[in-house]
């Protein structure tokens, strides 16, 4: 006997076609600690819907528990098992290569020290302790001795191990530096790349939730084209963008062929959108009332009377996808002239 009742009945549009849903947090749920309008409603409507959430956070400030905890407060049913940071995912891969008792040290906050504690790793706090391993994640507090610290360890012959490689993260006030911009400063010092990043987007943050849902068919949203999606595309995964964080408009027209999004909405309605469901480079290239045409190679020509700014997006990346880096965009109507300011490429 199929069930029809509230496992399914209340799937519709885009999310209809998944078994897991797969947020990242920060610019997609929350944005530091205030939930995005909208995203509480769509997260309960997946549930009411029976649809399983995880989430997976290249944050490695705070721990899968303290992570459900503040989305709990902020109305977002989850528990510890449903969040999976880069900060755990590094502690358990690590515990495994190294060992119980490998020495570490590590440059980040203290989530990820409690980690790697709770994995077996004995912390040291200098180089001249010989750690095995130097681990590498984001924390508002570290500063020049801490990156000194870990560039004389790596020198000594540490593995160097990052949590990810964000080169910013989302606030109130705009994009600020992530751990990804701390890693490039000791890239620059040692000069050379790390021996492993272990968040997006390597794959295995994804996979490793999929496998701890029983999913066969996951869909990740994000809101980072270099994290999010590059990591789900590696991962064999379908992908939704939405334009509540990061990456922008004129960041995906760019986009090489890893870092295109399956789907795109303006935020989390579009998991129930029937207009969204559709591939991004799924055809014909024109559609919702907007045409685009080239002028020249590296231009694209937005005409039409279409309301929707991200529909207009979607065309514009249909043709932009399909031929010579865009350099400018530019409008023939009234119409296309709002969607492009919206859009900030006017």
């Amino acid at each position: 006997m199929t069930r029809t009742d509230d496992t399914t009945a209340g799937r519709c549009g885009l999310s209809a076609a998944y078994d897991l849903v797969i947020f990242d947090l920060d610019g997609v749920i929350y944005l530091i600690d205030r939930p995005i309008p909208g995203a509480v409603e769509a997260v309960d409507r997946l549930r009411r819907a029976g649809l399983p959430v995880a989430y997976a956070t290249n944050n490695a400030s705070r721990r899968s528990a303290d992570v459900a905890g503040l989305l709990r407060g902020m109305g977002v049913p989850a528990t510890a098992d449903e969040v999976v940071t880069s900060a755990g995912a590094t502690a358990a891969l690590l515990a495994q290569q190294y060992g119980p008792g490998a020495k570490a040290l590590v440059v980040g906050a203290d989530a990820l020290r409690d980690e790697l504690t709770e994995a077996g790793l004995a912390l040291v706090a200098s180089a001249d302790d010989k750690p095995a391993v130097v681990v590498q994640g984001y924390g508002p507090g570290i500063g020049w001795a801490d990156l000194a610290e870990a560039s004389v360890a790596i020198r000594g012959g540490a593995d160097w191990v990052a949590t990810n490689t964000d080169r910013t993260l989302p606030s109130a006030r705009g994009p600020l530096p992530g751990n990804g911009s701390l890693v490039a400063a000791l890239r620059t010092a040692l000069n050379r790349e790390p021996d492993q990043v272990v968040g997006k987007p390597e794959p295995g943050l994804f996979v490793s939730t999929a496998r701890r849902a029983g999913a066969d068919r996951p869909l990740v949203v994000g809101d980072r084209l270099d994290t999010d999606i590059e990591g789900a595309n590696r991962a064999g995964m379908a992908s939704l963008l939405v334009l509540t964080g990061i990456s922008d408009a004129r960041e995906l027209l760019a986009a090489p062929p890893v870092r295109r999004p399956t789907y795109l909405a303006a935020d989390l309605a579009g998991l129930f959108a029937t207009d969204a469901a559709r591939p991004i480079d799924d055809g014909p290239t024109d559609g919702a009332g907007w045409q685009v045409h080239r002028d020249g190679s590296a231009v694209l020509v937005l005409d039409g009377a279409g309301g929707d700014s991200v529909q207009a997006l979607r065309v514009l990346c249909q043709h932009a996808w399909q031929g010579d880096p865009v350099t400018e965009v530019r409008c023939e109507s009234a119409a296309a002239e709002s969607a492009l300011r919206v859009l900030a490429l006017a």
